[in-house]
């Protein structure tokens, strides 16, 4: 039963997503429409599409699996997503929307009249909209796995055909408002089991809240285990075994787990008693020090420099969300600078709403679900807790509205993410119109898709981290600079872009690779923000002043059109 509610569920919001698609083939026609909805959104609407399209998989799973396995220092994720559009809202929002372009790399080109650094920022656009692609292909095969019982490559595949084929069909204008309604959708799939799961299961004993090393299970526990895993025990542990472990078939034997590594078959079954202490699938070990209620960051095998590492996380969501290209697009749509900045103000109330809800999840599966930690799938603890908490109808009811919110989150921000490539690709590269625009949405899909297939095992929050990491070191310091200071020069900007998201990048695929896994190498590599973010700053202020010849002969007048209120513009036009 749980199963075929979760198809219907996941059923209507796709068909949902395509109708609005489709009735975007009758109202966009032109270039603005696909790409900036003909800059007539609303505030309200353009918000609650903003919202929609930020919640993305990495939000809407993510932040829960991270508090879940890490602690909640990994709060810092949700309370710097939230936070990026305040510095957005200060510095960017309205001087953005009153200089009018479609893409980022309009504004570069444009502000310092550089063709090579409009180049440069498509480039970098691809990059960072591919990069935040993956997480939510990636939260695609985990939902559809974990619903439905598929392989993972089916969810990524049909995730990739139904958001291109959507984008291709109505661009922009046709997903403003299936965008603003799914940010509600998301809202109740999982506002409501979280209040529900809380009335119901309660906390219950506090102490794995409290505890730096293995949870431990609250009452007696019989746990599956889906596929082979090595899991790490720390005490010696009862157990009634039903299956192969360490190499043996057991057929209900009592069997005590040493402190070590063990290995357990697959569909192999283990009951628990109450108090005992919970195995850890070896990918999940984490280190020992700081403790799971601690509030810092922790990264790799020995826990080094948690302030630190907290650090690079807060310099890269803060400003990671003024470099989005992504986010940075729907500001366009807005009629005029104020519109912008109120839309922003919306957009931090709806954001702010809607991070509670992960934190509350991640917790209670601490507390009430421990068994989690066994099986490993804690990227899908949102998508699994309604059931384990709740068994019955009711349960399996909140199970498939939690697999529709989570469908509506990686399908709102595959979308946006997509617009922004294929915008960048047909305008920037191509400069094509809307044909262009549509086979460029389909390409940009199918090439998501085949990395997607090669991410299966990364965090999506993590995914998510590093590519706010890339646009906080690279577009930040472009925008912030540009908007503030008439003294960049396209050869600053250029070098700060190249050095500082280049530096970014290579760090992150050293940290993919596991070139570093420990002390200071592998905080400075897995939390690169807190060095290129300030070096890119550095590099475009030098830079500039080096190349002051290169300063456009109009910028007082760009300066004015980005900083004067939109009345006086009125007036001058």
């Amino acid at each position: 039963m749980t199963e075929w509610v979760g198809i219907a569920a996941i059923t209507v919001v796709m068909f949902l997503t395509i109708g609005v698609g489709a009735r975007g083939v009758r109202i966009a026609r032109t270039p603005a429409d696909f790409m900036v909805a003909a800059r007539a959104v609303s505030s309200p609407v353009n918000a609650a599409a903003i919202s929609g399209e930020y919640l993305s998989a990495a939000s809407f799973l993510g932040i829960a699996g991270l508090v879940f396995v890490q602690g909640l220092g990994s709060l810092w994720y949700s309370v710097g997503y939230a936070a990026g559009y305040l510095v957005l809202l200060l510095l960017v929002a309205a001087p953005l929307r009153r200089f009018g372009a479609y893409t980022i790399p309009d504004f570069a080109g444009g502000r310092l009249q550089s063709a090579r650094l409009r180049q440069g920022s498509t480039v970098l656009v691809l990059i960072i909209g591919w990069f935040y692609l993956l997480p939510q292909m990636d939260g695609a095969g985990l939902t559809l796995q974990v619903v439905l019982g598929i392989p993972y490559w089916i969810g990524v595949v049909l995730l990739g055909v139904v958001v291109s084929g959507n984008i291709a069909m109505g661009g922009m204008k046709g997903i403003t408002f299936v965008q603003a309604f799914q940010y509600w959708l998301k809202i109740c799939a999982i506002g409501i089991p979280a209040l529900a799961l809380l009335a119901y299961a309660g906390h219950g004993s506090t102490a794995n809240l409290t505890s730096s090393g293995a949870p431990t299970f609250g009452h007696p526990t019989a746990v599956t285990v889906p596929q082979a895993v090595k899991l790490v025990v720390k005490r010696p542990t009862d157990v009634v075994a039903t299956g192969v472990v360490d190499g043996h078939a057991d057929a209900g034997r009592h069997l005590v787990l040493e402190p070590g590594t063990h290995s357990i078959g697959r569909g192999s079954v283990l009951k628990f008693r109450a108090g005992a202490t919970v195995p850890v699938r070896i990918l999940l070990v984490q280190p020992s020090s700081p403790a799971w209620n601690s509030p810092f960051v922790s990264v790799g095998p020995d826990g080094a420099h948690p302030l630190a590492a907290t650090y690079g996380l807060i310099i890269a969501t803060f400003f990671g969300a003024i470099g989005l290209p992504h986010i940075l697009v729907r500001f366009y749509t807005n009629r005029d600078g104020t519109s912008a900045r109120r839309t922003t103000l919306i957009v931090l109330l709806l954001l702010s709403f809607f991070y509670i809800f992960p934190a509350i999840l991640g917790v209670l599966g601490r507390l009430r679900a421990p068994q989690l930690y066994l099986t490993g799938n804690t990227d899908g603890i949102v998508l699994a807790l309604p059931a384990l908490l709740m068994p019955g109808p009711v349960g399996a009811a909140l199970a498939a509205l939690v697999a529709a919110g989570a469908c509506a989150a990686f399908l709102s921000t595959s979308s946006g993410l997509l617009v922004s490539v294929a915008g960048a690709f047909s305008h920037d590269l191509l400069r094509g119109g809307v044909r262009s625009f549509r086979w460029c949405a389909l390409g940009a899909g199918a090439v998501a898709m085949l990395a997607a297939l090669l991410v299966e095992n990364f965090s999506a929050s993590l995914l998510v981290g590093w590519a706010f990491a890339i646009a906080a070191s690279s577009f930040c310091p472009l925008l912030v600079l540009g908007i503030w200071w008439r003294g960049l020069t396209w050869r600053g900007a250029m070098a700060g872009v190249l050095i500082g998201g280049g530096g970014c990048c290579a760090a992150i695929a050293a940290t993919m690779l596991g070139l570093a896994r420990t002390g200071w190498a592998a905080v400075l590599l897995g939390y690169p923000a807190m060095w290129t973010v300030p070096l890119a700053f550095a590099v475009m202020i030098l830079g500039s002043l080096a190349s002051r010849r290169d300063r456009p002969a109009d910028v007082d007048q760009i300066m004015l059109r980005m900083h004067l209120p939109d009345t006086l513009l009125k007036r001058t036009r």
